[in-house]
């Protein structure tokens, strides 16, 4: 079940929770309003049969997927990677991932506050971050995560670290903010 709490901003470690204590949780629904995140819950055992999958592939226009495998053992200079994953950054698209297996972190800011609001996300989590929000990744304690990467047409990788105000994709999504979210399907 995927949990999503405001954490102290404290980055010593980064694959720690870092929570605020006692942990001050949000809603999936209230995670929505406040940042445009949106969140899926797949069957793990079904995925590939039941056509929830295909159903948001097509509906969202996803053309292009691959699948990526983050940890010590598979990923090449991994801890500069995990370093800049967890650099503040904003994409020009939207980013999907869809957790096989393993587990991480994706912080998001909080549109009205600026607060980092995290979202632990495992094995049958679909997350879609708008884009123009400022995110950053890292894994947990577990330090492995295997994800399906989704795009629309072919994948665009760069990533525009903060500040980034100015960008197309950054005052769409302020816009976006200041009027609210269309209400999720979800």
């Amino acid at each position: 079940m995927v949990q999503a709490w405001y954490m102290d901003n404290d980055t010593a470690d980064q694959r720690l929770e870092h929570h605020k204590n006692p942990p001050e949780y949000i809603s999936l629904d209230d995670l929505y309003k406040k940042t445009g995140v949106e969140y899926f819950k797949l069957n793990m055992d079904t995925y590939l049969t039941d056509g929830v999958l295909d159903k948001i592939k097509k509906e969202r226009g996803y053309s292009y997927e691959d699948e990526i495998i983050c940890s010590k053992e598979c990923l090449p200079d991994y801890e500069k990677k995990i370093k800049s994953f967890y650099t503040e950054h904003l994409h020009a698209d939207e980013e999907i991932r869809f957790v096989l297996d393993g587990s991480g972190y994706f912080d998001v800011r909080d549109g009205n506050t600026d607060e980092w609001i995290r979202v632990a996300v495992s094995a049958g989590d679909m997350i879609v971050l708008p884009s123009g929000i400022y995110h950053r990744f890292t894994l947990d304690t577990n330090d492995r995560v295997k994800v399906k990467r989704f795009f629309i047409g072919e994948p665009v990788w760069q990533a525009y670290n903060r500040p980034a105000e100015e960008m197309p994709a950054r005052l769409e999504y302020v816009d976006k903010l200041k009027k609210g979210f269309p209400v999720a399907a979800f």
